[in-house]
Parts: structure tokens; sequence; C-alpha cells
């Protein structure tokens, strides 16, 4: 049975971290990929890199519409590995946490999370309200993953994809598959001694 992983965009900002994680997961190797792409998700990734839906689509070897709740990721006798949200939005988000499979993004986490694989939300929103914090708490408590694109710094990143390369590298060890993205942190490096000590 391949390694099968499932990558959705919804229409958060950021859809730069899907298109990258299809670019990452199709350069190991060895892993099947399937997306879905919101509509809103679609836009969003049309805005932000002039990318439409079949370019995200072709990156993957498996691409399902977000209305197909007859595919095959609607049903855990279909075995996956993990799922990853890249970007997450607040809707998907607290359809996730109440437990809403309105569309087959929703459904296939809602699968994820019952079967018990791992399922990771790149969650991107800011500033958060109450209600969002409560959603990232019940999805937490369900075993999935909140994981929100936070930057590093401590790699001195160069560039806006450096900067995404470094997050993607995380989310690359939580679902286990080896990469060679950023520099893993080694600790700090002791201070120079000073002369006459």
């Amino acid at each position: 049975m391949p390694r099968r992983v499932i990558v959705a965009v919804t229409g958060a900002s950021g859809a730069v971290y899907g298109v990258r994680l299809l670019e990452h997961l199709r350069a190991a190797g060895g892993v099947e990929t399937h997306v879905v792409v919101s509509h809103a998700g679609a836009l969003s990734a049309s805005q932000e890199l002039g990318i439409k839906r079949g370019g995200i689509e072709a990156l993957a070897d498996v691409a399902h519409g977000v209305s197909d709740i007859g595919a095959a990721i609607a049903s855990g006798s279909f075995a996956w590995e993990s799922m990853v949200i890249a970007p997450c939005s607040g809707k998907t988000l607290a359809a996730i946490a109440c437990g809403f499979a309105d569309n087959l993004i929703s459904r296939a986490a809602d699968v994820t999370l019952k079967e018990r694989r791992r399922l990771v939300l790149l969650v991107r929103e800011a500033p958060l309200h109450a209600a969002h914090l409560r959603n990232m708490q019940e999805v937490t408590q369900m075993g999935g993953i909140v994981f929100p694109p936070v930057p590093a710094f401590y790699h001195r990143p160069r560039s806006i994809e450096e900067m995404v390369d470094q997050t993607l590298a995380r989310v690359l060890d939580l679902i286990g598959v080896e990469h060679q993205l950023a520099p893993r942190w080694r600790g700090v490096a002791a201070p120079e001694s000073s002369p006459g000590t």
C-alpha cells in the first residue's frame, strides 16, 4: 500500500503553504498525494500566486472536487496516513471542530480524526477571537494538531520562500516525511571569549 497524504487548500491567505507542500511531497518521492482545493482556496491562490486551480491539482497524484462527497477520501476504509490543511481558514476550522462535514475537506478531516490518523491544520487567522480559540482547543482535544504558520527567524531567512519552507519543514516532520528543507536547531553557539578572559 502506498503512503498517502491528503493536502487541502482553503480560502485563508497563504496558498503558498499548500502549493509548496505539494511540491516538496512530490520531490520526496514515495508518497501518493491527494489534493482538494476549496472555491475560496482557488480564489486566494489566483490572487496571491497567479496560479489556477488546475495548476495546484497538477502537483498532486490525485485531485478531488470539494463537493465530491463520494470520493475515496470520504471513507475511512480508504487508507491514508495524514492530512494537512494548508492554509486552514477559520470556517474550515469551525466545521472540523463541530464535526460539520459539509464538503470533502471537512469530511476527510473528520474521517482522519475518527480513524486516529494525523491531521495538521495551518490555521491562518489573526487576531483571534474566543470562537477561534475554542475551535482550536476542540480540534486539539480530538487529536488534531493546530499549527499556525508562524515564521521563525533563528535560521536567518533571506526570502519569503525560506520562511515558508522552514514552516513546512516542521509540517513534514509531523507527518513523518524526510526532508532537507531547513537547518535544525542545534543550540545557541557559545560566544567567543574576549581577550583577557
